[in-house]
């Protein structure tokens, strides 16, 4: 099975438990709980905030991964990464 990723801030979505709900409190396949919660994000960031947010959990990141990042690799991955994801995907 192919791992899903939150369309908000990229983390691997592994766990039911780990999905955002829906206002109606059904499960949203698209978002973390951590991003989305009865059916609205929890956060208001730009593109850029949300990366500055998701790098400050680098360490736990690194931790649980065979590849080890710096900052500045995290950075400059996650720049290359979200705009494929839904929330930040732009029309062009």
């Amino acid at each position: 099975m192919d791992t899903k990723f939150c369309q908000s801030c990229g983390m691997p979505l592994t766990d039911k438990e780990l999905f955002g709900n829906n206002a109606d409190g059904s499960v949203n396949g698209d978002y973390c709980c951590y991003c989305y919660k009865e059916g609205a994000f929890t956060l208001d960031y730009t593109m850029d905030e949300m990366i500055t947010h998701c790098v400050k959990f680098l360490d736990e990141f690194n931790k649980d991964s065979e590849v080890k990042y710096t900052k500045e690799e995290a950075i400059e991955n996650m720049k290359q990464f979200f705009p494929t994801l839904k929330r930040w995907k732009t029309n062009v």
